[in-house]
């Protein structure tokens, strides 16, 4: 006569079918996902198809998934899949999720710095770290597989200064080449210092358009980066066409320029002052070759 299993070793069996069921289950769903072009899904579309599942029983095959490295968790309730094509980095690049996580959190976006100069040839190499502008309140870093993504705050972000790229996801948005070259001088620190940001400057500056630095871009950056900006382009890269417009446009905007040290983490005394810009030239600039 056959023995007889005992009820605790039955029911482990039980589970582990449960669970290899349910993800083959949850696989197939992901890879039907994929065919479709989407990349991402949130745990509300996942419940709203496995209606059945239980919460538990999804977290636990999520979990698995994750475990497999076949998806990664970007935010609570929301994970982005990986092609067969990114396995070997793990994740997705950023450019291809970038939108929908911004759209999964609500919050208005664009992808700046060296992150946006690359999108204009003005970036030597990707960065690890990719920089996405958003508003208020702070949100803190994404670190996933070697990427971080740093998010810097503003009061607000205008659409109509910045562009869009296609991706083979959709779309990212992006800054346009006059904002980005602003950002870069005031976020200087955090790509790197003032050198590494007039070095991608001065190829960024080739896709400047000098009709598109008007009143509404500079309503809505820093006056002392204007004046930082203005001072290089004339002074340091010899594009004085662009530097009298931006300077025209400044005036036309009633901005009122007071003295400031180029580099601002240095000491001013017994440095000489630019009167155009009114900026204290207290450090030498170095642009890479």
């Amino acid at each position: 006569m056959p023995k007889i299993p005992k009820k605790g070793t039955f029911d482990k069996k039980l589970l582990s079918l449960s669970i290899v069921k349910e993800n083959i289950r949850l696989s197939y769903w992901i890879d039907e996902l994929l065919s479709k072009g989407k990349t991402s899904f949130t745990t509300s579309q996942l419940k709203d198809y496995y209606v059945r599942l239980s919460d538990v029983a999804i977290k636990r095959s999520l979990d698995r998934l994750v475990e497999k490295q076949k998806i990664v968790s970007l935010s609570k309730g929301y994970y982005i899949i990986v092609p067969p094509q990114y396995y070997s980095r793990g994740i997705l690049p950023p450019p291809l999720f970038i939108d929908g996580l911004m759209q999964y959190l609500e919050r208005p976006y664009y992808v700046g710095l060296l992150n946006a100069a690359a999108f204009y040839g003005a970036a030597h190499q990707q960065p690890q770290e990719y920089f996405v502008f958003t508003d208020f309140p702070v949100i803190k870093p994404t670190k996933k597989k070697n990427l971080k993504i740093n998010y810097i705050s503003r009061k607000k972000i205008n659409e109509n200064i910045l562009e869009k790229r296609n991706t083979e996801s959709g779309y990212l948005k992006i800054s346009s080449p006059e904002l980005t070259a602003i950002d870069l001088i005031q976020f200087e620190k955090r790509i790197g210092g003032l050198n590494r940001a007039t070095t991608v400057l001065d190829e960024l500056v080739e896709s400047v358009r000098p009709e598109m630095i008007n009143e509404e871009l500079l309503s809505e950056v820093s006056v002392t980066a204007i004046q930082r900006l203005g001072f290089l382009l004339e002074k340091e890269l010899s594009k004085k066409e662009i530097a009298d417009h931006l300077f025209e446009q400044s005036k036309k905007a009633g901005l009122s320029f007071f003295r400031i040290p180029l580099k601002l983490s240095e000491t001013t005394k017994g440095f000489h002052s630019d009167e155009r810009w009114k900026v204290i030239v207290n450090t030498e600039i170095e642009i890479d070759e």
